[in-house]
This record gives structure tokens, sequence and C-alpha cells, in this order.
């Protein structure tokens, strides 16, 4: 169920909606592989063997993850701070203190578009800000910004590099783990400040 290609080959587009949806909507959805999903999504519609047509795949991600957003701001808004309370998975707490970070460094508007770009942080952040009580309106039109930058852009990346390299899928695990590596390093840095603070 992690494994990009696998999801791509057995579900297509609607697969990218499912997973970005989960990922972005549900808080169990926190481990799903949206960065990579997305990328190799892109490099697979610019290949020919899984004949995924580039627009269906843009269209499903843009959608599941505007959509997933929406839920979550609205679980937030609803079930308050006990829906964060219930889960009991250290990752999922962890990012709750890096998206309560993310809001008091960048506010409400900003947080939102880059949360986008950060996993963990990105499942959690909805509903953070629904706690947090941002107006609806301001909410949908941050988010929608930060949904398109990331789904959009990462899936043309890979598009644009699966278009220039020649075979460039039989080469499919190693981009995945530099991608994955590339997701993570906002999280690093987050690290790195709080040790450096934690030590002063």
């Amino acid at each position: 169920m992690l494994d990009p290609k696998w999801l791509l080959a057995a579900f297509g587009p609607l697969g990218v909606f499912a997973v970005m949806f989960a990922e972005t909507g549900l808080l169990v959805g926190f481990f799903l592989p949206g960065d990579s999903l997305l990328f190799t999504a892109g490099v697979l519609a610019a290949s020919s063997k899984l004949h995924l047509p580039l627009a269906a795949v843009i269209v499903a991600a843009a959608a599941g993850a505007l959509l997933g957003a929406q839920v979550g701001y609205l679980l937030g808004r609803r079930g308050g701070g006990a829906l964060l309370v219930r889960v009991r998975s250290k990752h999922l707490h962890e990012g709750v203190a890096r998206g309560s970070a993310l809001l008091t460094r960048y506010g409400l508007g900003k947080a939102v578009v880059l949360a986008r770009f950060i996993p963990v942080v990105r499942t959690v952040l909805n509903p953070l800000v629904g706690i947090a009580g941002m107006p609806a309106a301001k909410f949908a039109m941050w988010q929608v910004l930060g949904g398109l930058l990331w789904t959009v852009g990462v899936t043309l990346a890979g598009y644009g590099l699966g278009a220039s390299v020649p075979s460039i899928d039989t080469y499919l695990l190693p981009i995945i783990a530099v991608v994955v590596l590339l997701s993570l390093s906002p999280l690093l840095v987050e690290l790195v400040r709080a040790r450096r603070s934690a030590t002063r």
C-alpha cells in the first residue's frame, strides 16, 4: 500500500485521489506517500508503460488534496482538540508540535501553504487551523493556493524528468528515495534548530 508504483498500477488516478484525500483530510493518513506518489505519477505519465493521462492525474491529485484539506479543517472546527488527543501516534503528535510552531512563526495563511510540502504536518495542520478558528473563506483561499502549488508542481516536476530522461522508470526506487529525503528536509531542519535552542 505504501509503494507508489503499485498504487498507480492498481488504482490509477483514483488511487491518487484517495491518497491525497486521506493524507490531507484524515488523521489516519499521515503515513501515506504523498510526495513520492505525486512525483512517481508524473514520471509514469511521461512513460508509455502504465498509460497514466497527465491531466487525469493532476485533476485527481488536486481534487483529493483540496477536498481533504476542507474535511480536515471541518473536523478541527467541530471536534476540537479532543480529536487530536485521542490519537496515540507519536509521529502525529510530533507533527502537531511542528504545525503549531509553523503557525506561530508564519501566521495562519502562510503556514497553510507551507504545510503542504511537509509530511505529517500537512495532515495535522488543517485540523489545527480549524481549532484556531481561522475563517472558512480565508482558509479555503490559502489551502487552494497551497494545494495547487503542491500537487501540480510536484507532479509536473516528475513529468518533466520522465519526459527528458529515457527509461527513467527503471530508476524509480532511488529517485523516490531522493524525493522522500527532500520532503523530510524541513523536518530535519526543525529538529536541528530545536536541539540548538535546547542546548542554548
